[in-house]
């Protein structure tokens, strides 16, 4: 095998915008404004090994970065296939902090052993499949004449389930009447009958578990395949979410906001929540969310993967007990990344016309993660550099 010590780390910091878009009341979701635009700042990771074999990995966040410098020292010299010592290496490192430094480190190590064998990763993680389900995971609500009212949503899912697409999920208001979003489960199941599969995350934005309780019951006279993170507990409480199953049917989804394997071990024990949830930025990289899909098949039940992304793709293909790939975020009237950031040069894409007649979406077949740079056009929008070697 050839000689793979990491003996560099870069980071590149890029910023773009993102056409008609604004931003909710308190200026944290992103919705539909006509004639918007909202800058925004995203990196290209990079693990260069000493046989010249370079890992590459294009998403994270600000926080992500600060936290591989905090690891940049201990990752010069380690061997790059070490993936599982590193893993718990900067988990009791980083023990301190979210811990979200590590995804792009693991997914980066993926990269490479991918490219070191000549396969794609999903094939390293075993495969199981190569043609993946996808739900619309739509922008939240709005009050700017795009998904403004619970008859948008409703038409928005006929849209989507007429090009195919199996499911559909809605991120409603923040800071809106509890009302609204009960009535816009009850049209959204009625646009689309009874054939496509239905989803709520309202994102935290709830008041209270009363409101919460509200909307569960929309969800159950509609049918829902699940109700995601619903009030401003930040999805942490079993306690309350076991409680809130007492008195509604539709299966709840929590995790996205619970770092560590065996917290959402405690969560499923507690009974609360019906699925676990995985991120492979948020819970570690492709390393981190296996050991959550194989959590999940102990219990007997399912683990969804949030967001999407190559390396969302890699995973998905190699897990049983999985049901859809979230596509997203999409909007009728917001046009997609692909058309604004060409950091992927293969035709990537992960917008609302990405999936085939069948609703479904394709697992990348190139070496490692599959993605391909286009280094020419990063040149151009690169606003940062940080090196470690």
């Amino acid at each position: 095998m050839k000689d793979l010590r990491i003996k560099r780390l870069t980071v590149h910091e890029y910023k773009w915008t993102q056409r008609e878009l604004g931003f909710d009341y308190n200026g944290f979701n992103h919705v539909y404004l006509k004639g918007g635009a909202v800058p925004r700042t995203d990196f290209v990771f990079t693990i260069e090994t000493e046989a010249g074999i370079t890992g590459e990995y294009a998403g994270g966040v600000g926080v992500s970065y600060a936290q591989v410098a905090m690891a940049a020292q201990y990752l010069i010299g380690k061997n790059a296939l070490e993936r599982e010592k590193i893993w718990n290496d900067l988990k009791r490192a980083l023990r301190k902090h979210d811990k979200f430094g590590m995804g792009p480190i693991d997914m980066a190590l993926w990269d490479i052993a991918g490219k070191a064998y000549g396969v794609p990763v999903y094939e390293l993680l075993g495969g199981y499949r190569k043609k993946l389900p996808a739900y619309a995971s739509t922008y939240h609500g709005d009050e700017n004449g795009g998904l403004d009212s619970p008859e948008a949503f409703g038409e928005f899912a006929v849209q989507c389930r007429e090009m195919g697409y199996p499911a559909f999920k809605i991120h409603g208001w923040g800071n809106g009447p509890v009302e609204r979003e009960a009535a816009t489960v009850l049209a959204t199941r009625r646009a689309v009958g009874a054939g496509m599969d239905l989803m709520i995350d309202p994102g935290c934005e709830y008041q209270n578990w009363s409101d919460a309780l509200k909307v569960g019951k929309a969800c159950d006279e509609a049918g829902y395949f699940w109700y995601e993170d619903p009030y401003k507990d930040g999805g942490l409480s079993a306690y309350a979410h076991k409680k809130l199953k007492q008195f509604i049917k539709t299966p709840i989804l929590l995790g996205e906001h619970v770092r560590g394997i065996e917290l959402r071990v405690d969560q499923l024990i507690a009974e609360g929540t019906d699925y676990v949830r995985a991120d492979t930025d948020y819970d570690g990289g492709i390393t981190g969310v296996m050991k959550l899909a194989h959590v999940a098949e102990g219990f007997g039940i399912d683990v969804e993967i949030h967001a999407p992304g190559h390396a969302p793709r890699h995973c998905m293909a190699a897990i049983r007990n999985t049901n859809y790939y979230e596509l997203g975020l999409v909007h009728p009237k917001v046009p997609g990344w692909k058309s604004q950031n060409r950091i992927h040069a293969d035709g990537y894409s992960d917008d609302l016309d990405a999936v085939d007649s069948d609703g479904c979406v394709d697992v990348p077949e190139g070496p490692g993660l599959g993605a391909v740079i286009d280094w020419d056009w990063l040149k151009t929008v690169e606003t940062g550099k940080a090196v470690y070697e």
